[in-house]
């Protein structure tokens, strides 16, 4: 569909904690793929936002001795400001408390019971508080009778009527779209996690609560609140319009990738799609799980109470460095060692080392020899202008696929031939004799600089716009072998200074 927009989600976060460098690499994770589209020229949307509902959520604020609503505002004022502080650009932030996201789940709510899909029955067993999770009996007596995800105590719910999802119903639709659609799960190891457990056979999914009253209560039965997770999944459609503006809803959806985090990987490769399908509506085209950051061998997380947030970092290095450390330091969907040294460590070996003093060598030449201009005449070197095209189809290609850590790779690869070509070249030498050469090397790094400016500008975007004022340059998306010819170049401070181990 030609005018269809790109339309990415994160999670919604849960508005019991300040966000965490987990939340911050999962948003950034998603700017950057949106950035990355729009750099191609695509009309791009992206979503985040926050899931405020739910037992937890209620029992915080009622020991905080705060009311509900005001608990939730805090924090999705806290995440907004995050997010700018980030330097991302999101252009959806939904929370389960508007109120045309409660519509929308009401909505849903009854056309599947009036399907026949959500039906009445009771529900008895554990329930974790925490993860906001039901739990078979076996699952955690396996788990030595605590949470199999967090660990914590479980709650064990007396029997109480309820409603139910019919999602056994749809394992053998799933197994089917999975086979049809093999790039709809990514990466391929929770994919095939997801496969085989779906395989096995799935239980109808409880999705109503009783006692519990901060929810959206069941459409005709207010003794009951609609379950945490049902609720929040469907903030992908209420944000896309669903039902209530199908215009904008047409042009959205379906959603091009939902990036979720690997212990949320289930609920969106089985539960929302099975959702969807009962609902009849197109399936995402992807979603993508990534993995975990770690500190001290222990996941990063409120559970384990080892929280780093973005703002700690950032006393140190720009946004914008932890934007790169993010996507560079490791491929996308495995999990990665956390820690400020190994920031300091990539932030010297990728930044002020081979891509700074690429900058900075190419501005002092084209100061020295040409009166800060590019050179008027010349050649762009036939060896560069090669891996400039082959560093752009591999860029683009792990862009498109979200292969973040490849792109990245890809371009350090080009910078580092660009590097490697001032000392094969030697411009300084080529200046005392007076060769036309001169012209061909300095046009050609000052299409260099162009080209990794705006390939990089969707990681560091705030550093990337000085970059460009450094070379008189608007962002776009690169051409191979371009140089504009007889352009001055301001030049500028260091652009990506030493800072202290």
């Amino acid at each position: 569909m030609p005018d269809k927009t790109y339309y990415i989600t994160t999670p919604i976060y849960y508005a019991n904690a300040p966000l965490h460098i987990g939340h911050a690499y999962s948003t950034v994770a998603a700017d950057v793929a949106k950035r990355w589209q729009a750099l191609r020229g695509r009309e791009v949307f992206m979503l985040t936002g926050m899931d405020e509902h739910g037992e937890k959520i209620y029992r915080s604020s009622a020991a905080s001795g705060v009311k509900p609503q005001d608990w939730v505002d805090r924090y999705a004022d806290e995440a907004k400001k995050l997010w700018a502080f980030m330097n991302v650009s999101c252009d959806g932030f939904v929370r389960t408390t508007d109120s045309a996201h409660k519509e929308t789940v009401r909505e849903v709510f009854r056309r599947l019971r009036a399907k026949g899909d959500i039906y009445d029955s009771e529900y008895e067993g554990p329930y974790c508080v925490s993860c906001e999770t039901f739990f078979s009996a076996q699952q955690v007596k396996d788990a030595g009778e605590c949470c199999p995800d967090c660990g914590k105590k479980i709650t064990e719910i007396k029997k109480e009527s309820a409603l139910f999802f019919r999602l056994s119903s749809y394992g053998g639709k799933l197994l089917d779209f999975y086979r049809a659609n093999p790039d709809f799960l990514e990466p391929p190891g929770m994919a095939n996690k997801t496969i085989d457990s779906v395989t096995r056979g799935l239980n109808d999914l409880c999705v109503t609560r009783e006692r519990v009253s901060w929810g959206i209560p069941v459409p005709g039965d207010a003794s009951k609140t609609i379950y945490v997770w049902f609720d929040a999944l469907l903030n992908y459609l209420s944000a896309a319009g669903f039902p209530h503006d199908m215009g904008l809803f047409h042009k959205l959806w379906p959603a091009d990738c939902h990036i979720v985090g690997k212990e949320i990987y289930y609920f969106h490769s089985v539960i929302w799609p099975a959702m969807l399908m009962a609902l009849e509506l197109p399936l995402p085209e992807k979603v993508y799980g990534h993995g975990w950051w770690t500190l001290k061998d222990d996941k990063i997380s409120k559970s384990t109470g080892n929280i780093v947030t973005p703002y700690e970092v950032c006393e140190k290095f720009h946004p914008d460095i932890l934007r790169f450390f993010f996507l560079r330091e490791m491929p996308f969907g495995t999990d990665g060692a956390f820690s400020m040294e190994r920031i300091g460590e990539r932030y010297t070996a990728d930044l002020a080392n081979p891509l700074g003093n690429l900058f900075k060598r190419t501005e002092v030449m084209l100061e020295k020899y040409f009166g800060g201009k590019i050179p008027e005449s010349g050649s762009f070197d036939e060896a560069i202008l090669q891996k400039q095209k082959e560093t752009l189809e591999s860029f683009s290609r792990h862009m498109d696929a979200l292969r973040f850590h490849g792109a990245l790779n890809a371009l350090w690869e080009l910078i580092d031939a660009a590097n490697r070509f001032i000392e094969e070249q030697k411009p300084w030498v080529l200046y005392k004799e007076k060769s036309p050469k001169l012209n061909d090397v300095l046009l050609t790094l000052s299409g260099c600089l162009e080209f990794v400016t705006g390939l990089l500008s969707p990681f560091m975007p705030v550093k990337c716009a000085e970059m460009a004022a450094h070379i008189d340059w608007k962002i776009q998306m690169p051409e191979a072998g371009s140089a504009r010819k007889g352009r001055p170049i301001p030049g500028g401070a260091i652009l990506f200074p030493a800072v202290e181990k």
